[in-house]
């Protein structure tokens, strides 16, 4: 089983499609303005943005968390919780062993929480 799709809140579809290509620094898979859909795949998931859906915490992969930040930052993006370390990987189960999390948190064009996350050497 794999995930195939997450759906987000978006409010205002243009405007949301516009965040999500310059965060993810890709243009829109699929636009349908009548229902009001747009679709970005991310790896092997695609990600909804739909007025119908609720708001979803989502979490992203990034190089670096503490320079995707930084970018969102300076483009005006609001960051709710700044980059720290969740822990450290000590064995291969949901990283590579020996690097440590990073998250951090900011608030996308409709309101919602979007987390980032990278894997790091210490």
């Amino acid at each position: 089983m794999h995930l195939l799709q997450v759906a987000q809140r978006a409010t205002d579809l243009p405007r949301a499609i516009a965040f999500y290509e310059t965060l993810t620094g890709q243009p829109v898979t699929a636009h349908f303005p009548q229902p009001g859909l747009a679709f970005f795949v991310l790896g092997d998931t695609r990600l909804l943005l739909d007025a119908a859906a609720p708001s979803a915490l989502i979490y992203l992969r990034v190089d670096s968390v503490r320079e995707k930040t930084e970018e969102l930052r300076d483009a005006g993006v609001e960051i709710t919780t700044e980059p720290h370390v969740i822990f450290r990987h000590e064995d291969d189960t949901l990283g590579a062993a020996g690097t440590d999390e990073w998250m951090a948190f900011f608030t996308d064009s409709e309101g919602n929480t979007v987390g980032i996350a990278s894997q790091e050497l210490p």
